[in-house]
């Protein structure tokens, strides 16, 4: 029985961090989204471009992590903006 009660204790301990763990794509997801409303924010004031298409050429989690977006112009077809954004401060890259 204690061997069974050890087991149990160990997976009630665990189990939060399972659950952090499985969040953690949910919340980057949240991050990259809220970061896509700043990004064409910065296109448009910054890189005097309507912003139209954004794709995510380049995302790096961590504690320093940064998303970097490219935000199509509906001005010319082939006309874009990169914004690199870093806990939701961007600047415009190009």
């Amino acid at each position: 029985m204690p061997i069974r009660d050890s087991l149990l204790l160990r997976l009630a301990a665990a189990l939060p961090v399972l659950a952090i763990f499985a969040a953690g794509p949910a919340m980057a997801a949240a991050n990259v989204s809220a970061a896509q409303a700043e990004a064409k924010e910065i296109a448009k004031s910054m890189g005097n471009c309507t912003p139209a298409k954004v794709e995510v050429l380049r995302y790096t989690m961590g504690r320093e992590g940064a998303t970097t977006f490219k935000v199509g112009c509906t001005e010319d077809k082939d006309a874009f903006v990169v914004v690199q954004c870093r806990s939701r401060i961007c600047t415009l890259l190009r």
